[in-house]
């Protein structure tokens, strides 16, 4: 009708934008109520009004406190909160493009480093959390040991893994190897830098898959 005002046209990016703003906001609330408070005095309804959001749209956003911990897991894993699989980000690419093994290993000592460093605060306040963060921890260490499992195999079809290995065995050694537990031993137990970590897993690793020798407990 003639007067009307016109109607805004819908502009979905600017909702999508305001939604990754929220989401930013609800981690960034999370991460420091988790670490000021500890996980049990962290709760839906604090986060939100740390993050200036309604409970309601962090319920909506993540499903509950695990699935928003989840989340906070995933992008400091990753170190940011773009949508992109750890396969495929540069650094990932860069180790599997590498033709050298021993260069390969070396820099994916020193990509497990930069990831434990990242994790290490965050891990080890969910490991004091109880039960109640025990199917988070469970998820992160599948999904760990299905790269490493990716990665070995990528190793294996590159034929550079020693004679007569079984991958299987092998992922299971460098899960063990370049788990969060190992690196909080060494560095925070025993003083190690991370640069020193990083150096013993390269050679750890190096050794344990290329070298001709047999691992304890092989055929």
């Amino acid at each position: 009708m003639a007067g009307e005002t016109p109607r805004r046209p819908y502009n979905s990016e600017r909702r999508r934008e305001a939604a990754r703003r929220n989401r930013t906001a609800v981690l960034e609330a999370c991460r420091e109520l988790l670490f000021k408070d500890g996980f049990h005095a962290t709760t839906i309804r604090a986060v939100a009004e740390r993050a200036g959001v309604s409970a309601e749209t962090v319920y909506k956003s993540f499903g509950g406190k695990p699935g928003m911990v989840k989340a906070l897991w995933d992008i400091t894993l990753a170190g940011d909160d773009e949508p992109v699989p750890m396969a495929d980000r540069p650094q990932t690419r860069e180790i599997l493009r590498t033709a050298d093994p021993v260069a390969k290993l070396r820099l994916y000592a020193a990509y497990v480093r930069g990831i434990h460093e990242r994790m290490a605060a965050l891990f080890a306040l969910l490991t004091q959390a109880g039960p109640e963060v025990g199917e988070i921890l469970e998820t992160g260490e599948r999904e760990r040991l299905t790269g490493v499992t990716a990665f070995v195999t990528h190793l294996d079809e590159s034929g550079v893994l020693r004679p007569g290995a079984d991958p299987a065995h092998l992922a299971d050694a460098v899960w063990a190897l370049a788990g969060p537990q190992l690196f909080t031993q060494l560095t925070a137990g025993r003083g190690w830098s991370a640069g020193t970590y990083e150096e013993w897993l390269a050679d750890t690793l190096t050794a344990t898959l290329l070298s001709g020798e047999r691992l304890p407990g092989e055929r």
